[in-house]
């Protein structure tokens, strides 16, 4: 049977060209109302803020071993927006080749359909417990709760997912889900909730890590089936590859059975010489390492070695829609690195949790609306593209270019946009009252002076802290500076006089 997906035809099940998937990445509350509670909590802030300059550091150094990084980057940015331009014909070259390879290849349209096959598969092996990689692509649909209701346990083996899991938490960060979670705390979870964890367990790194695997070996050893996502498959060859750091993947990958990889469709590569650039890029600027210490690839199934029944789910939920916006579509290209994150302002001092998306920080803030229709249907995802101060520097560290800045001013105008006919709000009069001076520069002159009054009210600092209603709703998130002594268009006037 064939039929048509991105305009292309291919074969093994059906998908249309655009869906309306299920809402599974809004969990939380809008920005603002997350981020009054994450400010809140001073710990969590320490944890992350000590945590993101940590890897930060890593990353400079490392960055800074590398004389061709920024070509590096343009490669990426490059092989990134081919995979885009032509992704129905990649997908269905890399359906053909992990088909030849004896590899089993579904379609989902959404969310749901994707959990739906993951579990009939499952069912099918007649096993009621499945061992984990760390995956995005499974968070984003809700996997493990779905598997759950469906009389499944699924164990994360990744050991900041196992810590997120066994607090019944949600992930912080892309790459480090525990991120917001110091050791004594990690150790705390550990005791209250692993069940076999050492009596006398301190917060030693070393000795958590000995509870976590020894916790886990018994899992490994006796699973039958396996469920991973994927950094990157390659169109050419089949193959899929997960980038890892502490061998838990590879434990899973090679002892089940049966293996299960739900994979967003963007996560392609036309070539496998591809890996080459992303290989150097990614574990750079995820984790501050020159290697990922466990880089594993396989293509299809190859008897007496590791599983030998793997299924590839190949995922929209969206992002078809995502390809659709010409700018918007860069979200796309994200490899999951999560460096833009570590060097945000407003996720340091947020936090993952604020953002009520798996996908926290800047990318999320771009990729969050537009795979929930967030923009377009008055979704309270609607207010993430304001969650940033505008600064460039996501932009200037994401490995692969993702113009992250220009994306969030779309995607702001989108939901300005998208508001409709409905009663103007204080924002919507203030911007159209302000419109009438700025675009008259005599009247402009003229509005300036007024603004020196505000000297009356600043403190020692130069910031107005506090200003009654309506002015109270800008004061109430940030502080106003005041006037400087001479405005631009004085100092122009005095330091070109014989211009003028």
């Amino acid at each position: 049977m064939t039929s048509t997906f991105l305009g292309m035809p291919h074969t093994g099940g059906w998908i249309t060209d655009v869906q309306q998937p299920e809402d599974t990445l809004r969990w939380g509350p809008t920005f603002p109302e997350g981020a009054r509670k994450t400010l809140a909590n001073t710990q969590m802030r320490r944890n992350i803020g000590f945590a993101t300059r940590t890897i930060r550091s890593k990353r400079g150094q490392r960055v800074d071993e590398m004389p061709d990084w920024e070509k590096l980057r343009d490669a990426a940015s490059a092989i990134k927006h081919e995979t885009m331009s032509n992704l129905p014909e990649l997908l269905v070259e890399f359906e053909a080749n992990v088909t030849k390879r004896g590899g089993i290849v579904h379609w989902a349209r959404d969310a749901a359909e994707a959990n739906r096959i993951v579990a009939d598969i499952i069912h099918s092996k007649g096993v009621d417990e499945v061992v984990k990689i760390k995956s995005m692509a499974t968070q984003e649909t809700n996997l493990n709760e779905f598997l759950a209701d469906e009389g499944i346990s699924a164990y994360e083996t990744d050991l900041a997912e196992l810590i997120v899991q066994l607090s019944e938490d949600m992930p912080s960060h892309i790459v480090v889900p525990a991120i917001h979670r110091n050791r004594s705390e990690v150790r705390g979870i550990f005791m209250d909730r692993m069940g076999d964890a050492p009596e006398n367990l301190t917060d030693d790194p070393t000795d958590l890590t000995a509870a976590a695997r020894n916790h886990l070996r018994k899992k490994f050893l006796s699973a039958k089936v396996a469920v991973s996502g994927t950094n990157m498959g390659v169109a050419e060859t089949g193959t899929v590859s997960v980038f890892e750091s502490e061998g838990n993947g590879r434990m899973c990958l090679t002892l089940p059975d049966t293996l299960i990889t739900l994979m967003g469709i963007e996560k392609l590569v036309p070539r496998f010489q591809d890996i080459e650039v992303f290989s150097q890029l990614l574990p750079r600027s995820a984790t501050g390492e020159r290697m990922n210490p466990y880089t594993s690839m396989w293509t299809g199934v190859r008897e007496g070695d590791g599983p030998q029944e793997f299924h590839l789910i190949l995922m929209d939920n969206g992002r078809t829609k995502v390809l659709s916006d010409e700018i918007g579509r860069q979200a796309l290209h994200c490899i999951r690195c999560g460096a833009c994150m570590n060097i945000c302002p407003v996720y340091q001092h947020t936090g993952g949790h604020a953002y009520g998306s798996i996908y926290p920080g800047p990318i999320g803030a771009i990729l969050t609306p537009q795979l929930t229709q967030g923009l377009d249907h008055h979704d309270p995802n609607s207010s993430l593209p304001f969650a940033s101060s505008l600064c460039g520097a996501c932009g200037e560290a994401c490995p692969v270019k993702i113009d992250i800045p220009t994306v969030l001013i779309h995607m702001r105008a989108r939901a300005i946009e998208n508001k409709g006919n409905r009663i103007p709000d204080f924002w919507d009069v203030g911007m159209k009252a302000s419109a009438v001076p700025m675009s008259n520069s005599k009247l402009w002159e003229v509005a300036s002076f007024g603004t020196k009054a505000t000297r009356l009210l600043g403190g020692k600092k130069g910031k107005i802290g506090a200003l009654p209603y309506p002015a109270s709703m800008w004061t109430g998130v940030r502080d106003l500076p005041v006037a400087p002594k001479e405005s631009f268009r004085q100092w122009w006037k005095r330091t070109h006089k014989e211009e003028n």
